[in-house]
Order: C-alpha cells, then sequence, then structure tokens
C-alpha cells in the first residue's frame, strides 16, 4: 500500500498549514509508516492511505516519488 504522509520538517515549532509537506511511502499499516519515519525528525501530522482514484491522481502529480 502506498501512504501519503503530510508532516513539518520541525518537531519543536507550532504546526503551520503554509509549511506542510507531504512525502509518499510504501509500507502494509499505519503503524509500519510510523515505524520506518521514527529516526527523522519531524512532526508527522497525517497519515494517509492512498487507493483508487486518489492514487491515480497522485501519482500524476510532478513531486510523486515513493519512498521506500
Amino acid at each position: 500500500m502506498i501512504y501519503k504522509v503530510y508532516y513539518q520538517e520541525s518537531e519543536k515549532q507550532v504546526p503551520v498549514r503554509e509549511n506542510t509537506k507531504a512525502l509518499y511511502l510504501k509500507a502494509d499499516s499505519e503503524r509500519e509508516v510510523r515505524q520506518k519515519l521514527k529516526d527523522r525528525s519531524i512532526h508527522i501530522e497525517l497519515i494517509q492511505e492512498l487507493h483508487g482514484q486518489y492514487l491515480s491522481y497522485e501519482e500524476k502529480q510532478e513531486n510523486f516519488e515513493v519512498l521506500e
């Protein structure tokens, strides 16, 4: 499954919508996504599973790159 992770680069600052970034990650569950990202110093806002038309839409975006 492919997950889209919305995050802030600093876990110490207050989240600001304009600074929210996204990355795509291949994993079997949301828990696995969190495990894969635990070593990064980021503040995770939302983890969203992508499938169907949502995944098709995201694949067409120029910044779509799936991390393992």
